[in-house]
């Protein structure tokens, strides 16, 4: 029968082995952490590179100025020109708490520049008292008219142009008066 080794031996190198492993992955562990920390790469490092290129074009100043996002009244412009605005103003107030009110509606499109004298309104109410199922209101604008309807009947604002009725209105049957 052969000798047998020393097993002792065999167990300090193994030790020391799992030992030097062991602190290098730590070692390489720490550098790892240490670059997602703020640790400034090389500049010969692709990441460098990349991050100077992105860092360069996130800073280029747009060459167009930015458009605006709220649509203003065109007084020159026609009916069609003005829909915008008018739809704006009208779901502004569809979206707030009085948005069953006639009245909300004539003065907030005051508010832009449309000219009261050019508005018709519906009745916030039946002629027994209960509230509208729709309210319409409308700007005569030239030869057409901008047209909004709200209430629980719609669902939701509706604004459209339409011609000018006869004897330059906009809206058939009975009206309030606009003070």
């Amino acid at each position: 029968m052969p000798p047998r080794p020393a097993t002792r031996p065999l167990r300090a190198v193994r030790r020391v082995a799992v030992s030097v492993a062991v602190a290098g992955g730590l070692a390489a562990l720490a550098l790892v952490f240490a670059g997602c920390v703020g640790a400034s790469p090389s500049p010969a490092t692709p990441v460098a590179e990349s991050t100077s290129a992105a860092s360069a074009s996130a800073t280029a100043a747009p060459t167009t100025p930015p458009t605006p996002t709220v649509p203003v009244l065109v007084r020159g412009g026609t009916a069609a020109d003005n829909l915008p605005v008018f739809k704006a103003t009208v779901d502004s107030v569809w979206a707030s708490p009085q948005n069953v009110t006639g009245r909300a509606y004539i003065d907030a499109l005051i508010a832009v520049g449309f000219d009261k004298t050019a508005m018709q309104l519906t009745s916030d109410s039946t002629t027994v008292g209960n509230p509208a199922e729709s309210i319409q209101f409308s700007v005569l604008w030239g030869d057409q008219c901008l047209v909004g309807q709200v209430g629980p009947a719609t669902g939701t604002a509706v604004t459209t142009v339409l011609p000018a009725l006869t004897g330059g209105t906009c809206l058939i049957g009975a009206t309030v008066p606009i003070d």
